[in-house]
């Protein structure tokens, strides 16, 4: 079915309201239900909407899929660079950045547990790695920066990226599954101190930056610092 261009299916905020009451509608069925068995009556019937206007905003339910994800992975990003002190040296960023990851993927736990599922399924194989590759490229900018003034080891800037991804998605996994139960500030910075301590080209650096306070320390909070974020704002 063909579709307005989008900037016009964007013009008014009524317009953008209606199609994220579908984006929000299809990611609770989808968390209840998974992909698969949602249909799109099934999602306009939730967001009380007209069956015509689902396809006025999506070509299909694939479509609409692909969106949810890139609104999510962009969501995340906010909250990376919200989190963030530009004023920080690189490896306090990247410390604030996978805390500030972590408590965002706690609010979203039905959805990432969704991405988990529908990860098996090669049809959206492309658009899932996609949000990895860009959380480990910006975090690779910051690593390059700290290993140019010293302070994290010189490694490969990439594979030390991998790392922090890595130690997010598996601590937020855990974490999420109940396999860690406690209070998801008290996993973020536990994560965040992991990371320091992985990073730091020695044992010095990561206690001076240990030694200063984050988001996640301040009474379990996750409230954002302001910053620029992992080497780039949100696209």
């Amino acid at each position: 079915m063909a579709q307005a261009p989008d900037d016009a299916r964007r013009l008014t905020a009524q317009g953008r309201e209606r199609k994220q009451q579908l984006l929000d509608g299809a990611a609770e069925l989808f968390a209840e239900r998974g992909y698969a068995d949602t249909r799109v009556i099934d999602i306009v019937r939730h967001a009380g909407v007209a069956k015509g206007l689902f396809y006025w905003y999506f070509e299909n339910k694939e479509a609409l899929f692909r969106e949810l994800v890139e609104h999510n992975r962009q969501r995340l990003r906010a909250a990376q660079a919200a989190a963030m002190d530009p004023g920080a040296e690189p490896l306090a960023r990247i410390r604030q950045g996978a805390e500030a990851s972590m408590a965002f993927m706690s609010g979203q736990a039905h959805f990432f547990a969704l991405l988990e599922v529908e990860n098996l399924d090669k049809q959206f194989a492309d658009v899932l790695r996609r949000g990895t590759e860009v959380h480990a490229r910006d975090v690779a900018a910051l690593v390059r920066e700290g290993i140019a003034d010293g302070s994290i080891r010189d490694e490969d800037p990439l594979l030390l990226a991998y790392g922090v991804v890595g130690a997010v998605a598996s601590y937020g996994h855990f974490h999420r599954t109940g396999r860690i139960q406690r209070p998801i500030h008290e996993v973020a910075s536990f994560v965040g101190r992991f990371v320091v301590c992985s990073l730091a080209a020695d044992e010095s650096i990561a206690r001076r930056v240990l030694a200063q306070p984050t988001c996640s320390q301040v009474a379990g909070s996750s409230s954002p610092q302001g910053g620029p974020g992992y080497g780039a704002p949100p696209d």
